[in-house]
């Protein structure tokens, strides 16, 4: 189960990363972004929707279970905002990788409140992730980032943070398909509001657009979230956090590959930090379930 759960956590990690792939061309077209994230969640929502209605899973929950899935919808929502807004700051190698953030928030939020230990081994797994974020943000000879584009992702980082321990923390009696579709029902319902505010026409210019945001919707959502969820379940929200170490590297990969993105010194030594935490993150997580 627990093998299971950290393949989950790299399959949800890989996913979210690319990102970059499909929301850069929607950027370049400027295609309005809040129209472009009610398609996303819309679509992902009428996927898994089509599953629990195949599976004959019903649809039923009480208003406790109402109101966490509106709170981790929202949560997810802007998390996705401000990591997109950000993308007009920063490149979307190093974007992705400040959201990265988010475990060293996750963990800290779970010590605080939760007073979840951590031991030796995991709080060195997250210095290396740290310091690999850190490493990517050098450039030439020394820190220099836009401080505006790092304090909006940062915010994303929260949001994503608060939305992994609202999962693990709240005790939802349903089924990951089920808090996956009302986290993605939701998350729709946010834009949508955005969108009928700023009276933005959802009409979709091309066939090409269309199919762009179908693929966006299924790889980087519907994957990423059911397995964000179902490995969390099986391991917690820390350990899935640290795995999410992966999402910057491919992103930064496809940063590399498709957009051109220069892969200097920082970003190899920083991606082996970030690799060597999330390594060093499941030895602990095994170590600690040795000695239960």
């Amino acid at each position: 189960m627990k093998l299971r759960g950290y393949i989950l956590g790299i399959l949800s990690a890989v996913s979210y990363g690319l990102i970059p792939i499909f929301i850069l061309p929607i950027k370049q077209a400027h295609f309005s972004m809040d129209i472009t994230l009610f398609y996303r969640f819309f679509f992902s929502a009428l996927m898994i929707g089509g599953y629990l209605i195949y599976s004959r899973q019903n649809f039923r929950i009480n208003k406790r279970e109402a109101l966490i899935l509106a709170i981790l919808g929202i949560c997810y929502a802007l998390s996705s905002e401000f990591l997109f807004l950000g993308y007009d700051f920063l490149t979307p190698g190093i974007a992705s990788t400040v959201l990265f953030i988010y475990p060293v928030i996750v963990a800290l939020i779970m010590f605080f409140f939760y007073k979840e230990k951590l031991n030796r081994l995991s709080i060195i797994s997250l210095l290396f992730a740290f310091a690999g974020v850190i490493v990517l943000c050098l450039k030439g000879t020394g820190f220099e980032i836009n401080f505006a584009g790092l304090g909006i992702v940062m915010l994303s980082s929260l949001f994503y943070a608060l939305y992994m321990v609202i999962v693990n923390k709240s005790n939802l009696k349903v089924s990951g398909f089920k808090l996956t579709f009302y986290s993605m029902l939701f998350n729709s319902l946010f834009f949508m509001t955005k969108s009928v505010i700023g009276h933005e026409s959802f009409a979709i210019p091309s066939t090409a657009i269309f199919l762009n945001f179908l693929i966006f919707a299924f790889l980087t959502t519907v994957i990423s979230s059911l397995c964000l969820v179902y490995a969390i379940k099986h391991i917690g929200s820390t350990p899935v956090a640290i795995l999410g170490a992966l999402e910057p590297v491919v992103a930064v990969m496809v940063s590399v590959f498709i957009f051109n993105e220069k892969f200097t010194t920082n970003l190899l030594i920083g991606i082996t930090l970030i690799l060597l935490g999330v390594i060093l993150n499941v030895i602990s997580d095994r170590k600690n379930t040795a000695h239960v």
